[in-house]
Formats: C-alpha cells, structure tokens, sequence
C-alpha cells in the first residue's frame, strides 16, 4: 500500500494485478488524474458507464461508454476498471488466472444480483474463483431508509443480519456483509479485503455521501 494506491492483500495468481486509488492520485473522473493512473497500467483502462445495475461486458470487445457495471477479461493486458467512491469495487481473479473481472456494487448494483452475474459471466467454476472487497462505505457510516432494507429482505431473508437499525424508519447497512453472504451463496468462499471506510477516513478517500461531490476512485484489474 502506497499513499496513491492500495493493492490487494490476497493470494491471487503472480500474473495478476490489481488496485485501487485513493484521492492522493487525483479524482478519476478528471483527465489528469486519469492520465496519472493510466502511467501505472499496461493500458488504457475499459472504463464503463456505470448505472447501478447488473450488466456485465467483455472488455476487450467494450465499446466506449458502454453501460455496464462489470467487466471481465480473459485476454493479458486488457485493464478492466470501474470507480466509486462509497459503493463497493469487487475484484475477482481465476486462481490459475485464466479471467479477472471488477464490479461496480452500489446498493442497487448489490441488491439486484451484480456480484453473481459477474460470478456468472467469468465461465470458470466459482471455486476457483477469488474476490476482493475494496474501500466502500462501513457498515458505521451508511444509514439507509426502510425500502432499501425491505428490498434485499426480499431476495434473502437472512439478510437481516447485516442491518442495525438506529432510528424509526433508519438502518445502518453493512455492505461487505452483504457482499460475502452473496459472494458465498454463489460459491464464491475466498473472499478477501474488506473494513476500510470511504466515509470515515477523508484522508484517503473520496465519499460521495459524507462530501456531496462527483469525485471518483479507481479499482483495476487485468493479467500480465
């Protein structure tokens, strides 16, 4: 880990390479901070138009702007990235390295299936499969409204555990919580990373929730 990057702390393949950013390399939504993250890679990163949903694209077929909130590569030296600054980055890396992927999981992202379609759309079985949880908001700082509650409550019940409830109509959401139950269920049993707070150290990062502001980190990943 550097004061501009944090690389993954999990046993992938060597060919495997991954980060994120954090706000000393510069918002990634800007030229210039783009630019400085593009000298650290083998090339131009397959950036998405991210809508909170549940697309998953090939990036080394990925066409500009392409909207999507995932992608994968089979392919050494395409860079698959999204960015985010409080929803969760996943990384995912084929233990042999034959596929890395990245998701982009918001709550939406998160609630309506986005890890497992990504899961899905590596076509390699998912017990080869690793992930990383990247900095997101901590289960802290995130308070969300009854409805967001009630909609992963009706796609798994047991969900319940990764809510704590801090005022009438109000929950705290731990999404890395989530994101393992998820990640588990479809197979998914090495997961590492996880418990660093967007939202609680500005020092580091970029909060869309604590600063109302556009600025974005990167997460990155590809095969050498």
């Amino acid at each position: 880990m550097t004061a501009e990057l944090i690389v993954p702390q999990w046993p992938a393949a060597p060919r495997v390479r991954g980060l994120v950013t954090t706000r000393a390399l510069g918002d990634m939504k800007s030229e210039a901070g783009r630019e400085r993250l593009r000298a650290l890679l083998p090339a131009d990163p397959k950036w998405l138009r991210q809508v909170h949903g549940t697309d998953v694209v090939d990036a080394a077929h990925s066409q500009p702007g392409i909207a999507a909130d995932a992608s994968f590569a089979r392919a050494p030296g395409v860079v698959c990235a999204v960015m985010a600054a409080d929803c969760l980055p996943v990384l995912f890396a084929h233990d042999g390295a034959q596929c890395v992927a990245v998701a982009h999981a918001g709550w939406r992202g998160l609630c309506a299936g986005v890890l497992e379609a990504t899961i899905g759309a590596m076509g390699v079985p998912a017990a080869r499969i690793l992930a990383w949880l990247g900095p997101a908001i901590g289960p802290d700082a995130y308070e969300i409204g009854e409805e967001v509650r009630d909609a992963f409550l009706e796609r798994d019940a047991r969900a319940a555990k990764a809510f704590r409830r801090t005022r009438p109509g109000h929950w705290r959401l731990d999404l890395y919580a989530v994101a393992r139950r998820r990640l588990a269920s479809s197979g998914v049993t090495r997961v590492y990373g996880g418990g660093l707070c967007t939202a609680s150290d500005a020092a580091r990062f970029f909060s869309y929730r604590r600063d109302k502001a556009n600025e974005r980190m990167a997460a990155a990943i590809w095969i050498i």
